[in-house]
């Protein structure tokens, strides 16, 4: 249940309101905006008379909200939620790019695509410490020690630091990471996303592979239901009947995500396709549609890659890349 309150209402009144309707046992999300204030009421509202909320003279309107995600839902919270790590700036017309190798693999290597990512305009550094693989043969990742450089990687760039958790128990290693990755395969993982909601920490949360649109919300909403409303949204590619491409990107996600909820929106391109040189058309593509940023997979030496060297592109093809988004976000606000 949504209640919108008239303007200039006094703080006194407010918080008499609030706390009535939370002796109801419900939880109340606040949304202020440049003109409006809105009330979320979250539990069961069912008990709740609109009619004598409607009547007070505080209040502008009462409507339900049949949707079953609340916290992440626009009409709760109708304007953008930005979302900050450091002096990055993602969502409400803030776009942010975000680049690095699919794993750490070594100091010279993540020092190495860090500082050229930085040069060629990224915003913040992303790289594997945990790797989920299908083949348990395949590399696993550094772990520990991969979150560690990471952290040099930051030191010689200034770059915040983006990678993917894969369990709560591993929370106290990730307690000085900028930014923390669900990734497809925990999308549905309730129990982590329980724990890092109780972080505070910026979470990125990537849709799983045959995941609709509304359970990639709910996911988010466990999130922000334990406490954590820094969630930024990510698409990067859904199983479909394709035989060519890894996965089909889904753009149409980009604005129906907008409309549905206030969360920032980033696509992953590179996940997406699997292959390098379909890269650039899906995040020029992604850009042009409204995507609040990208997350790219960059290399020095993709064809030695341990972990995804084919969807990797090499640092000079990342940078006329970047050249080429920022032409069309200027096109599309034009």
């Amino acid at each position: 249940m949504i209640v919108v309150l008239k303007p200039n209402v006094g703080e006194e009144k407010r918080e008499q309101l609030m706390d009535w309707l939370k002796s109801m046992d419900l939880a109340v999300h606040v949304s202020e905006g440049a003109y409006q204030t809105v009330l979320g009421l979250i539990g069961d509202t069912s008990k709740v008379d609109m009619d004598l909320i409607a009547s007070l003279d505080i209040v502008e309107s009462v409507k339900r909200v049949s949707e079953t995600f609340k916290c992440c839902n626009r009409k709760f919270h109708p304007e953008d939620t930005v979302v900050r790590v450091g002096d990055a700036r993602i969502g409400g017309g803030h776009f942010c790019l975000i680049a690095g190798p699919c794993s750490v693999e070594s100091e010279e290597q993540i020092v190495a695509v860090a500082r050229a990512v930085k040069a060629a305009g990224a915003d913040l550094l992303r790289g594997g410490a945990f790797k989920p693989r299908t083949s348990p043969y395949d590399f696993q990742g550094l772990h520990a020690d991969g979150i560690r450089l990471l952290k040099l990687a930051r030191e010689a760039t200034g770059l915040p630091i983006v990678t993917e958790i894969m369990s709560a128990s591993d929370l106290p290693l990730f307690e000085d990471v900028d930014v923390l990755q669900v990734g497809a395969r925990n999308m549905q993982n309730f129990d982590l996303l329980k724990e890092l909601g109780q972080t505070g920490k910026p979470i990125l949360l990537k849709r799983g592979l045959a995941n609709t649109l509304k359970e990639l919300l709910m996911s988010a909403e466990y999130i922000m239901a334990s406490g954590n409303e820094n969630v930024i949204l990510c698409e990067r590619g859904i199983r479909t009947y394709s035989d060519y491409l890894r996965n089909t990107l889904d753009l149409s996600a980009v604005p129906m995500l907008h409309e549905l909820s206030h969360l920032p929106v980033i696509v992953d391109p590179s996940h997406a396709t699997g292959i390098a040189r379909m890269v650039p058309p899906m995040a020029l593509a992604a850009t042009a549609c409204g995507c609040d940023g990208l997350i790219i997979e960059v290399h020095n030496d993709p064809s030695h890659a341990l972990c995804d060297g084919a969807q990797s592109l090499r640092p000079e093809e990342y940078a006329a890349l970047v050249g080429r988004i920022r032409a069309v976000r200027e096109a599309a606000t034009c």
